[in-house]
């Protein structure tokens, strides 16, 4: 019978052990969630269809549409960020600013960043005009992507 409650609880352990993991992961995934409160994050076809031309002409058309791949697109107001990978440059975030009806390229961060520069990173996009919460969302995507 020892045998048996010994099995069991490994076994708990185990579990719980996942369980803690499981926690931890589901917290960053709601961390990330509430930096983008109010803050538009999707990545469809119709995004991918409408953004690719902006990031190609941003370039200097160095690289086709069909070459820009989409992390996320975010928007809020009349700002958006599409964070992409094109072969021609590292990833990075572009920003963009809906202007009479046209959207308008605004400047791109590229680069790595750690959770302690997120302060830093806010400052930086709402300089360039971003809302506070595109801001947010753009600095908690850029810290947290690995």
């Amino acid at each position: 019978m020892s045998e048996l409650n010994g099995l069991i609880r490994r076994r708990v352990k185990i579990v719980m052990v996942g369980l803690a993991g499981l926690g931890v992961a589901l917290t960053s995934a709601f961390a990330a969630n509430n930096a983008c409160d109010g803050v538009k994050v999707d990545v469809t076809k119709a995004r991918k269809q409408q953004y690719a031309p902006l990031v190609a002409s941003a370039l200097n058309n160095t690289v086709k549409s069909a070459q820009v791949e989409f992390f996320t697109i975010m928007e809020s107001g009349s700002w958006s960020a599409a964070y992409v990978s094109t072969p021609v440059a590292e990833d990075g975030v572009m920003f963009f600013q809906t202007v009479d009806g046209k959207k308008q390229f605004r400047d791109v961060w590229g680069g790595y960043a750690e959770p302690s520069e997120k302060p830093e990173l806010v400052s930086w996009a709402k300089k360039l005009g971003a809302p506070q919460d595109l801001a947010k969302c753009f600095a908690e995507t850029v810290t947290e992507r690995r």
